[in-house]
């Protein structure tokens, strides 16, 4: 039993589940099949991805168009489903059980004289018994592997199934309801608060996780007008990110058509000045006098370019003033800066106001209040306390954090650096500058800037005082020539720019005695220049480059010591520097034996990069018993749409893990006895991947490094990280609450909420500094170094605040932290693939691509990722 650190007691957003005794919950297979099929549309080229969601909509559809008719009526109240495939019962349902429905959609008022009629069948597959599920949160060890998926499935059903009906879902177990307040974020867009709800077995108890969430929803009109007004806001820009994979209903065919667009075109390509081929009006006309002679409709804005609502094997042309935006439609792509501060600033509330929405909108929202009498609890006898879990926690006490000279006072899981000294100084020696000039404000004169010379002078001032070792004067400038603004350059992804920058460098770079580092002045935030310049000296110069934002190191004096500050915590590990230590006796669990910290993580793809993008894996290790130095590994792996479970975990880690332990070994002339794995990135459905797909290839990696005479197996633990979950905790009084109504850092929790068998755990290493703090999720799934709760749990929330970067606790643990930037770096080096929002034709979507063309992109990436790492940075932190 762990019993370090301050015993206290917390809320948590799990609500006790009382079920019947002997609760039966029998499974039912929907099968939905039309009668007669329509005529086969043309596919060439359509997305079968495209094809699963209309064919998930119209199922949807179905199934609420199946719970109006009579002969369903009387099962309404004690069925749940997915409307999809699968329904749950709490009484057997006659068999056979066949209901005809005649098809429409919900923006018809009627079927149609030519409308599909589906055939319903519903087909008896199993019982589920609670009393499973009952032994299993018993903790007993003969219960471990009683099968609960199949009964936890069907609660969640039960459980969801009113906000099924009544809401919008979007995401798993994410529901949004209409009549909620919205919020507004950009044109076109505002914010919807919604609900989390899921079923969660704990020790001796059954639980509901539900939490408040947030998503972008488009506003509902007229395409046109908002196109417009977009437009006006954004100095003629028109929303082309906004507008791709929108869907919208027309009806000037005389009934409405619900269509998502595929493509907009060029701003030239309007109705007035597109023409098509129509042997039906003699030949080549205009899209604007197709749709006055086909359909009588004069166009008012022509001037508008049109959108297509067809496939990539058959073009629809629509104007947009004859589109409506559909009602109730989430937002599917990444927001706007804008819109993101937007976002953070609705969704960021405090504790006690989350709690209130919980409760107070939540429940009613969801169908979950205490003794209803109708609906699907009450049909399953089910009922939810509306009182939060009082669980047990702990709050862990800091580490002491060191440096050479000086002492660092923490306070709130954080501490300044103020007239501190690095424990270990970089050696600033031969260190450059480069000067971006793009004649924006903030940037300075040239080289010979009177200014830039004090602005240089104070930073080295800054680095020196940190302790490192920084020569007397002024560092090399280089300058770049004037840059063309980016509607000049006349190469995409401003490669006119950037090729610039490269001469620039190269043409004042000596190989054989490259800079310790090269300091990049940049006037502003650049979506091209930033990525490409990681890659230039990453990836083809191998020379570290460390960025400053003049608009933001410039403009206010008061601010720039803590700026300079920050970079100089960059530049000094960089340059294999410690910036700070931990005591003895918080590093001790490390210590015992010479171990090894590995941190694991994967960027994968989004629906805006190119098909045939790889996913980018990255694995970090310590190199050193201080544990401040992770070098990484990175590298390219397929997604070849095959085994999508497997092309989830790290393909290459036995490679990757095998550099990670001959640079150990390089190191410290030695490898490690034990390791310890922090796997990011993780679902918790995807644990047992991680066992069948990567501890074989880490154990491989081990294999490498036997001899004829020895056999190298370090003992191995693995733990999985997990931020992206719904637990939240609340503070129960004024001693254990920060001042924004958070918990207290360094807050722990094991019982209550957690694995009824795993060894799991809660952990608040950080402060919260605005809404509600989330705590990090860790899962030991693999332990062979019998690491009992107290060490492992403290052991990774002083962990927390080695952070190299800052001067504070971090949420994660670092060498999943690492792992992570180090595939946010990698993304850098293939952004114009990645981003095709940010670089590609405004006209172009994402498509799912065929073998060929997926293959086809795997080639360029591996040219432009060539050989990786430069070799003259292998060894050192280089993404920090």
């Amino acid at each position: 039993m762990p019993s370090k650190g301050r015993h206290i007691v917390v809320r948590s957003n799990f609500f006790p589940v009382r079920i019947p005794k002997d609760l039966v919950i029998y499974e039912y297979k929907v099968t939905i099949k039309a009668e007669k099929e329509r005529k086969k549309r043309q596919k060439s080229g359509r997305k079968e991805q495209d094809e699963k969601k209309e064919s998930a909509g119209v199922r949807a559809r179905v199934f609420e168009l199946l719970e109006r008719q009579p002969a369903f009526q009387p099962y309404l109240n004690h069925i749940a489903h997915d409307r999809s495939a699968k329904l749950v019962s709490s009484q057997l349902l006659p068999q056979p059980l066949h209901i005809p429905i005649t098809f429409y959609y919900a923006e018809e008022d009627a079927p149609r004289t030519d409308a599909v009629v589906y055939n319903v069948d519903i087909e008896f597959v199993a019982q589920l018994h609670s009393n499973e599920l009952r032994q299993y949160m018993d903790g007993k060890p003969e219960h471990r592997n009683n099968e609960i998926l199949p009964i936890i499935s069907a609660l969640n059903l039960v459980l969801q199934q009113h906000a099924a009906r009544t809401g919008i879902r979007f995401g798993k177990g994410r529901y949004f309801f209409p009549q909620m307040e919205s919020h507004y974020l950009a044109p076109g867009l505002e914010a919807k608060k919604g609900f989390f709800v899921s079923v969660r077995p704990a020790f001796k108890e059954l639980m509901v996780n539900i939490n408040v969430c947030m998503t972008a929803f488009y506003v509902p009109g007229n395409l046109a007008i908002a196109m417009m007004e977009f437009s006006r806001q954004s100095r003629g820009k028109l929303p082309i990110d906004l507008m791709l994979r929108m869907k919208v209903i027309t009806r000037y065919r005389g009934y409405p058509m619900k269509k998502t667009i595929f493509k907009v075109a060029a701003d030239n390509d309007t109705p007035a000045r597109t023409n098509i081929n129509c042997p039906e009006f003699g030949g080549t006309i205009s899209v604007a006098s197709f749709f006055k002679q086909k359909w009588n409709v004069t166009l008012r804005h022509a001037d508008l370019p049109l959108v297509n609502l067809g496939t990539a094997g058959r073009s629809l042309l629509v104007p947009p003033e004859l589109c409506e935006i559909a009602p109730d439609q989430p937002f599917l792509g990444p927001l706007s800066d804008n819109a993101t501060a937007a976002m953070i600033k609705v969704a960021c509330n405090p504790p006690f106001v989350n709690a209130n929405s919980i409760v107070q909108q939540g429940f009613p929202a969801l169908g979950l209040q205490p003794n209803a009498h109708q609906g699907p609890l009450a049909g399953f006898g089910i009922q939810v306390s509306n009182e939060m879990a009082t669980i047990p926690a702990r709050l862990l006490s800091p580490p002491s954090i060191s440096y050479r000279s000086g002492s660092a006072n923490v306070r709130d899981a954080s501490w300044n650096i103020l007239n501190v000294k690095f424990q270990r100084g970089g050696n600033m020696q031969n260190w450059a500058v480069l000067l971006v000039q793009e004649g924006r404000p903030s940037e300075f004169q040239g080289a010979n800037d009177p200014e830039l010379a004090r602005f240089l002078l104070t930073f080295a001032k800054k680095c020196r005082d940190s302790g490192m070792s920084v020569p007397e004067g002024l560092p090399r400038v280089i300058e770049t020539p004037r840059l063309p603004q980016p509607k000049d350059d006349k190469i995409p992804n401003r490669g006119g720019a950037m090729r610039i920058i490269q001469s620039t460098i190269t043409k004042n770079l000596n190989p054989k005695a490259k800079p310790s580092f090269i300091l990049v002045l940049l006037s502003g935030v650049d979506k091209f220049i930033y990525p490409n310049m990681k890659r230039l000296g990453d990836v083809m110069l191998g020379v570290h480059t460390v960025h400053m934002l003049l608009h933001k190191a410039r403009n206010d004096p008061r601010k720039q010591d803590q700026y300079f500050s920050n970079v100089a915590l960059k530049v000094n590990i960089k340059l294999g520097g410690i910036n700070h230590l931990l005591d003895d006796a918080s590093m001790r669990w490390l210590r015992t034996k010479k171990t090894m910290i590995v941190g694991i993580d994967v960027t994968h793809p989004s629906p805006k990069s190119r098909p045939g993008t790889p996913s980018l894996p990255a694995v970090v290790a310590s190199i050193d018993d201080n544990f401040v130095q992770f070098p990484a590994s990175l590298g390219l792996q397929r997604n070849q749409r095959i085994d999508r479970d497997a092309e989830e975990m790290v393909q290459e880690l036995k490679n990757m893990m095998c550099e990670r332990l001959e640079l150990y070994n390089k190191q410290n002339r030695g490898l490690p006895e034990r390791i310890i794995v922090y796997r990011d990135g993780v679902s918790e459905g995807q644990y047992d991947l991680v066992i069948k797909h990567e501890l074989p290839q880490i154990r491989d990696a081990f294999k490498a490094f036997n001899s004829a005479s020895v056999t190298y197996r370090p003992s191995l633990s693995i733990l999985v990280c997990g931020k992206r979950h719904h637990a939240r905790t609340f503070a129960t009084d004024e001693q254990t609450m920060t001042h924004n109504g958070n918990t207290q850092a360094g807050l722990v929790v094991d019982k209550g909420i957690t694995d009824v068998y795993n060894h799991d755990f809660y952990l608040q290493a950080h402060n919260g500094l605005q809404g509600h703090v989330r705590p990090t999720h860790y899962t030991v799934i693999f332990d062979e170094n019998n690491l009992d709760a107290d060490t492992i749990q403290e052991g990774t929330h002083r962990t927390s605040y080695l952070y190299a970067r800052a001067t504070k606790a971090v949420s994660l643990v670092p060498p999943a932290y690492y792992a992570d930037l180090a595939c946010e770096r990698s993304r850098y080096y293939l952004n114009h693939l990645l981003n095709l929002s940010d670089n590609k034709s405004t006209t172009t979507t994402a498509t799912r691509g065929s073998q060929e063309e997926r293959e086809e992109v795997f080639k360029e990436a591996a040219k432009w990722w060539g050989n990786g790492i430069h070799e003259d940075l292998r060894e050192s932190m280089f993404y920090i």
